[in-house]
């Protein structure tokens, strides 16, 4: 695909939303696997994005898992959107690891962590919520259970926020 087109299709996307729907775009067409081939950001416009990095390996990763599919039904009819970024370098532990825990959002591939070098992510894991407006807004370095109810006020918040 032309940039040209990538530049219309994402035209109404500002910051942080366009950056991501172009790059997550560009590795849905270098590796369509999981549920990456038919990831389209375009109806995302106006969401809350939850983007969650995430590797096999990471314990408090297998905590959130669950979390998120969980928050993402309660909060999907309100506009609320997850997607996940696996930073495995082999693609088969991703895909046991979600084997596992069968998530009921888009999940992506970044194994030379191109994505999470653009978000400064740090450690496993690392959720960016980005608001309608398409601005990063919060975020919530590792997973922790007694911290669930901050997560979901920020997700709250934003929901609540109309979109531009």
């Amino acid at each position: 695909m032309k940039l040209h087109v990538f530049q219309m299709r994402f035209a109404n996307f500002t910051g942080l939303a366009k950056s991501l729907a172009l790059i997550i775009v560009a590795l849905a067409a270098l590796n369509p696997s999981a549920h990456a081939q038919s990831l389209d950001l375009a109806p995302y416009k106006g969401k809350v994005i939850y983007v969650d990095f995430w590797a096999s390996w990471c314990g408090p990763c297998r905590q959130s898992f669950p979390w998120m599919n969980s928050t993402y039904a309660d909060f999907k009819a309100r506009g609320f959107e997850i997607v996940a970024v696996n930073l495995d370098q082999d693609q088969a532990l991703a895909k046991t690891f979600l084997s596992n825990f069968t998530p009921q959002f888009p999940v992506v591939f970044d194994p030379k962590g191109v994505v999470a070098t653009d978000y400064h992510v740090k450690g496993m894991p690392t959720a960016v919520l980005i608001g309608r407006d398409g601005r990063m807004r919060f975020t919530h370095d590792g997973f922790k259970p007694e911290k669930e109810s901050e997560y979901v006020s920020h997700i709250m918040a934003l929901l609540d926020e109309k979109a531009p």
